[in-house]
């Protein structure tokens, strides 16, 4: 099992959020930025984004460069497509050479199909590699969006940085509410508030595993386990407390839950490459999200990191060393319908077949 070689790879941010939440003004704000220059950001269509008073001029029929340096280009046929033709384009010098890449999802978007095509694609993920979801959440509409549009909910639960948008016109008890829920649904993701866009770009890139920039590894930033850990013990403690209080249990993100799989034994290859193949053939649409590091049995001084999104899994990383001094295997799940103890339950399952007799 080869590591992949992630630090030479471009990192891409998928900015995703429902319709009105405010993706297209924090593009605004952030593309100004001077650290920006080498951005290419992908868009469906460009009047789907405000960016006209940013163009200076026409690179190919499908890409502008904007006066900070960056450029945009529409999807063409697919992303896959759009990614490869982007990157050979790159190589080519036919467009500036760009060192991270922005995917803006439209806002009835699903984004697992975008984390499909950089996981799944064998050109693109020998190109690319992603950073991180960045999910921005109306902090008027939000709660509204989020009890009737199950896409919202998943754009929530699938992120790794939440920013609520327009908190300044928001009621103060109703915007401490909605965080409350979004902590609630996706305790791993840090949350920002922001207004009228203004954000430092440093809190929606580098995200990842990678830093493109020191290529070090931050594990703990990029998994979360310790917020989602907490959020476990703290949902075990109200949770007659919430039964008693009668939660909607039709309500999109109480189908919706995170928690952390902790292990201090070092699991071998073959009981975790069969538990996660039988759990993403058998519930592969409720794995909205996986993220783990893993100490293997016969390597344990260098930990695999995995990366998930329903049935797909991204070529497992071989780390050189532990990045810290916490060797313990550390699985982060992000599911629908699938209780933590199902899932506890199948891989104490495979970890006793493998056992020796």
């Amino acid at each position: 099992m080869a590591g992949t070689n992630a630090a030479s790879r471009i990192p891409v941010t998928v900015l995703t959020g429902f319709l009105g939440s405010g993706k297209t003004t924090l593009l605004n704000h952030v593309l100004k930025a001077p650290g920006m220059a080498s951005t290419a950001v992908i868009v469906n269509e460009f009047g789907e984004i405000g960016l006209d008073h940013l163009l200076v001029e026409s690179a190919t029929e499908d890409v502008v460069l904007l006066n900070s340096g960056c450029l945009c280009c529409t999807v063409r046929g697919d992303i896959v497509n759009t990614l490869t033709d982007l990157f050979v384009s790159r190589v080519k010098g036919r467009v500036p050479y760009f060192t991270r890449a922005v995917i803006e999802t439209t806002g009835l978007a699903d984004p697992a199909p975008v984390l499909h095509a950089l996981l799944s694609d064998p050109i693109v993920a020998e190109r690319y590699m992603i950073d991180g979801v960045v999910t921005t959440v109306d902090a008027v509409n939000g709660a509204g969006t989020l009890d009737r549009q199950l896409e919202a909910v998943k754009q929530a639960a699938v992120a790794d940085r939440l920013i609520v948008t327009k908190s300044d016109l928001a009621d103060p008890e109703a915007l401490t509410a909605l965080e409350a829920r979004l902590r609630s649904l996706n305790p791993g993701a840090p949350l920002l508030r922001v207004e009228h866009g203004a954000v430092d770009p440093s809190a929606l890139f580098g995200l990842g595993l990678f830093d493109p920039q020191t290529k070090s590894v931050e594990v703990q930033r990029w998994l979360q386990d310790e917020a989602v850990a907490a959020h476990d013990d703290a949902d075990d403690d109200e949770h007659h407390h919430h039964d008693a209080n009668g939660h909607d249990v039709n309500r999109h993100d109480e189908r919706i839950r995170a928690f952390c799989i902790t292990r201090d034994r070092p699991i071998s290859w073959g009981a975790l490459s069969g538990w996660l193949d039988a759990l993403a053939t058998m519930r592969g649409d409720d794995l909205l999200r996986l993220k783990a590091i893993v100490a293997l049995a016969d390597r344990p001084d260098q930990p695999v990191v995995l990366h998930g999104v329903q049935h797909l899994f991204h070529p497992p990383v071989l780390l050189p060393a532990w990045p810290d001094a916490d060797h313990r295997t550390r699985i982060v799940f992000i599911t629908r319908d699938l209780p933590q103890e199902t899932i506890e339950e199948s891989l104490a399952a495979f970890e006793a077949a493998d056992e020796p007799p």
